[in-house]
């Protein structure tokens, strides 16, 4: 007679020995694969230029450039330009919207936007005093709203978003600022609306192409920067030929930009464009972090440039002044207007929320 129980027995061990056989080679097989296959025979290509050159790039936009060309897994490929590769900064707003390039990461002002808000990017004196404040009147105060409200009355380019960058501080090569006295005269490479702020004690703002900035203060045409903070003036050289730092500075973070060519920006799939805003978002982090920390670790630690500072009463001059400022930049527009408001409602905020807002 026949044991039914051992037959079953039998056959569920060679079923399982097969289902074995077979997962065991089903693996073995993917293992070997090559990592991965484009996914298109014909990828979306973007070439994007930075207002950057490439020592700053490598960490306020190439992370960012890679981990998205990464992630849109053979679908899309972006060509990262820095400053002046394809056409010159102040252009840059031209050539996204002609679509000359697909995307810009830039401010408002220093490529040239055609935007009555365009005086709010970059340096805007006093209107941040930490990184943070960016992005959060971005988010709770209206100026995204704003922003997009003022780009989309541009034709074919679209505003993408916004956040911080470091502080302004001033740094000579050879004249040492310990007064407002001392800024008369001086020649530096800065940003316009500062720029344009700073002109009232004296200081003179020259443009010159990014790359030819270190030789500029090498041959003396200029006197310094008052481009950026501490952290980016290490990162590119700038602190092995400026002696001093003055460490005043005239506001606390720059509003940067990123921008797409609208044609190019609507023939993305709401997967790639989804995809690009969060690489965007990875990009804001990375920078916040980084920008941050630099700033607190080089005043203390870093040996290249002494440090100075403006007498007390001559600083909270320069503060009072600032308001000044606002309001003749506020009479350009009502939308104008409406960025300075949300500047004051913030700073009164921040002021009554007190520590560690202010």
């Amino acid at each position: 007679m026949v044991d039914e129980s051992k037959i079953k027995k039998s056959n569920r061990r060679g079923f399982l020995k097969k289902a074995g056989l077979v997962t065991a080679a089903t693996i073995g097989a993917s293992a070997v694969k090559a990592p991965y296959v484009y996914a298109a025979t014909n990828p979306i290509k973007w070439r994007l230029q930075t207002y950057s050159g490439a020592p700053l790039g490598a960490h306020v936009i190439l992370p960012q450039i890679e981990a998205f060309n990464k992630a849109a897994h053979g679908e899309m490929e972006i060509e990262l330009y820095y400053a002046d590769q394809l056409v010159p900064t102040d252009e840059l707003f031209r050539a996204m919207q002609a679509g000359t390039i697909d995307a810009v990461q830039s401010d408002d002002a220093t490529m040239g936007s055609p935007v009555d808000i365009s005086q709010f990017g970059g340096y805007f004196p006093f209107a941040t005093r930490y990184s943070l404040d960016v992005p959060a009147m971005f988010k709770y105060y209206g100026l995204d709203e704003v922003w997009a409200e003022a780009y989309g009355e541009v034709d074919n380019v679209t505003w993408l978003s916004t956040s911080a960058w470091d502080p302004c501080h001033i740094f000579t090569v050879k004249k040492k600022v310990t007064s407002l006295a001392d800024l008369k005269g001086l020649r530096v490479f800065g940003v316009p609306t500062a720029g344009a702020f700073m002109q009232r004690y004296g200081l003179i703002p020259v443009t010159v192409p990014w790359d030819d900035v270190e030789v500029a203060m090498q041959t003396g045409e200029l006197d310094g920067v008052a481009w950026c903070g501490f952290t980016e003036a290490y990162e590119v050289g700038w602190a092995d030929i400026c002696n001093y730092a003055l460490t005043n500075a005239v506001t606390g973070s720059w509003f940067g930009s990123y921008f797409a060519n609208t044609n190019s920006w609507n023939k993305l799939s709401p997967k790639l464009q989804e995809l690009f805003k969060m690489s965007i978002d990875q990009s804001h982090y990375y920078r916040q972090v980084w920008y941050w920390g630099g700033e607190a670790k080089l005043r203390v630690e870093g040996k290249k440039m002494e440090l100075t500072s403006l007498p007390a009463n001559e600083w909270a001059q320069v503060v009072e002044d600032a308001k000044g400022f606002w309001d003749e930049r506020a009479a350009v527009s009502p939308r104008s207007a409406k960025v300075v408001d949300a500047f004051k409602k913030y700073s009164d905020v921040m002021d009554k929320a007190g520590y560690p807002y202010r």
